[in-house]
C-alpha cells in the first residue's frame, strides 16, 4: 500500500498513467463523480474552484464512479466530453473506477485509510471530496452534500500554508 498520496497513480480515460507525484507542492481536491447524480450540479462548483485557484496551486481531480445506483453510465470514451459539454468541466478526469469493495482504486483505498468518514472507510455516495495538502498529506474529507464553495476557506488555508 502507498505510504503517501504522491506514491500513487491513476489512468486518464484514454489509459495514460498520471503520477500523483506530479502534484507535489500543490493542493489537490479528489472527488468521485457521476454525471447522472442529483449532485452533478457540483461539477460547476468544482470547475469554479479549479478556474479560480489553478494558478495558485489547486488541482481538482475527478474520478467517475458507477457504484451508486448506476449514476455514471458514460464510458471512458465519452465521460470527458459529457462533463465538458454538460457541466463545463476542464479539470482532470480519470477512467471510471470503484471507490468501495474489492476493486477499490488505490487512490481511494489510500484516502479512506487516512480519513475515515461517517461510514468508516466506505464512500457513502458520489461527490465525496478529499483535500490533500502540498506535501501529499490528506487533510480533510467532505460529505457528498458539502458544496464545493463551502470548502473554499479550507482550500485557501492550505494554499496559503
Amino acid at each position: 500500500m502507498a505510504t503517501t498520496f504522491h506514491d500513487l497513480s491513476a489512468n486518464t480515460p484514454q489509459g495514460k498513467a498520471i503520477l500523483m507525484s506530479t502534484f507535489k507542492g500543490k493542493v489537490v481536491l479528489v472527488v468521485n463523480t457521476a454525471t447522472q447524480c442529483g449532485l452533478a450540479p457540483q461539477f460547476e462548483g468544482l470547475e469554479a474552484l479549479h478556474q479560480r485557484y489553478k494558478d495558485r496551486g489547486l488541482v481538482v481531480l475527478g474520478f467517475p464512479c458507477n457504484q451508486f445506483m448506476g449514476q455514471e453510465p458514460e464510458t471512458n470514451d465519452t465521460v470527458e466530453e459529457t462533463c465538458k459539454v454538460n457541466h463545463g468541466v476542464t479539470f482532470q478526469l480519470f477512467e471510471k473506477c470503484d471507490v468501495n469493495g474489492k476493486d477499490t482504486h488505490p487512490v481511494f483505498r489510500y484516502l479512506k485509510s487516512q480519513l475515515g468518514g461517517l461510514f468508516g472507510s466506505r464512500i457513502k455516495w458520489n461527490f465525496t471530496k478529499f483535500v490533500i495538502d502540498k506535501d501529499g498529506r490528506p487533510r480533510k474529507r467532505y460529505a457528498p452534500t458539502t458544496k464545493p464553495e463551502a470548502i473554499e476557506p479550507d482550500i485557501l488555508k492550505w494554499l496559503n500554508a
